[in-house]
């Protein structure tokens, strides 16, 4: 079987499902440690996979008034010369992009249309959440003999912490007065309608709760179209809403600090799980954004799903029940104190 010596690993969507990527490139480089290791990403996710020790080189999606010129990313990746490319995440423009590119082995999925692009072709249907979505991203390693069963016990994603990321952080926490002994939680109420979210306000009733236990020091976080929901989550409470202040690199050095996490399901949840924070997600139950394929990727956890019973849901149901509405968020508020108390 072909072991890759110069490889692509193309990843053009979200902040997660970049993080959920991460551990391919030490697959690789344990089985096959004289391969060049590329990521292709879009460069508001760069941040995640820089200075990483098992890549080699992060390119970045060219994109141009929001669409994706075919031509110019051609270049591109022709310039790398690619002997093996593995599409994560396909979609049309990136399997064509790879094809017109002559990578020679292109690893993709088998059930789109447009699967005739690739030439190593794998067949899981990832919307049944069989398993988890880092756990699909593995399985495309089978194409070269890579057979490693990753498990939240073995699993290493290997972020690194950008330093002067990290005296920025510092530096903000200290002109807001905020002692880095103390515990600190962050409450992250965005999610960029990637699943069915808490309702803001049982977010908020969470916040509001967590800010009344005095050893704790709670920090809301969001992106800069996230100030709105941020500050309708902070209320009229005296936690610290930093929404807006970072970029993803200080965000995740943010993260380094806390001691628990708190998020619906989104990017972030997915940074702190990869650095051991302790993380507390909120979760539909419908099938393709359920815990078991989006859940953080790890033991130290705690996730809650809608207390409401129901069978086959869909987001249509789920909204129309107002099923995540249901989840107790008093059993946050212990999972947290538990947590602290360690």
């Amino acid at each position: 079987m072909t072991k890759p010596k110069n490889i692509l690993i193309v990843r053009t969507d979200r902040i997660g499902d970049v993080v959920l990527s991460l551990p391919l490139t030490g697959l690789i480089k344990k089985h096959c440690p004289n391969c060049k290791v590329s990521l292709l990403l879009r460069d508001y996710t760069k941040e995640i996979a820089e200075d990483h020790p098992h890549i080699d080189e992060v390119l970045i999606l060219k994109e141009e008034n929001g669409k994706i010129p075919v031509n110019s990313n051609v270049e591109l990746l022709k310039e790398k010369s690619f002997d093996s490319c593995i599409v994560v995440y396909p979609t049309l423009i990136t399997a064509l992009i790879v094809f017109l590119s002559r990578i020679k082995i292109r690893v993709g999925s088998g059930y789109r249309w447009y699967s005739f692009l690739f030439n190593r072709r794998v067949y899981e249907h990832r919307k049944y959440a069989e398993k988890h979505e880092l756990e699909f991203n593995v399985s495309l390693l089978k194409v070269f003999g890579i057979n490693e069963v990753v498990t939240p016990n073995n699993v290493v994603f290997d972020i690194k912490i950008n330093p002067s990321s990290l005296e920025r952080v510092k530096e903000t926490l200290n002109s807001f007065g905020i002692n880095l002994n103390t515990k600190l939680i962050i409450a992250h109420p965005g999610s960029g309608g990637s699943a069915v979210d808490l309702p803001l306000e049982k977010f908020a009733k969470v916040v509001s709760s967590l800010n009344d236990i005095e050893e704790l020091t709670v920090i809301i976080t969001g992106s800069e179209d996230e100030k709105k929901i941020c500050e309708f989550v902070s209320g009229d409470t005296n936690v610290i809403n930093l929404a807006g202040k970072f970029n993803l690199s200080e965000l995740a050095a943010l993260i380094s600090f806390c001691s628990v996490f708190i998020s619906n399901s989104t990017g972030p949840i997915h940074i702190a799980a990869a650095l051991g924070i302790f993380t507390i997600g909120f979760y539909p139950k419908i099938l393709a954004c359920s815990q078991e394929r989006w859940g953080p990727y790890t033991k130290n956890k705690a996730v809650f799903l809608p207390e409401i019973d129901c069978e086959d849901c869909t987001r249509e149901q789920c909204e129309q029940l107002d099923c995540m509405n249901s989840i107790n968020y008093e059993g946050v508020i212990r999972e947290v104190e538990k947590e602290i108390s360690k």
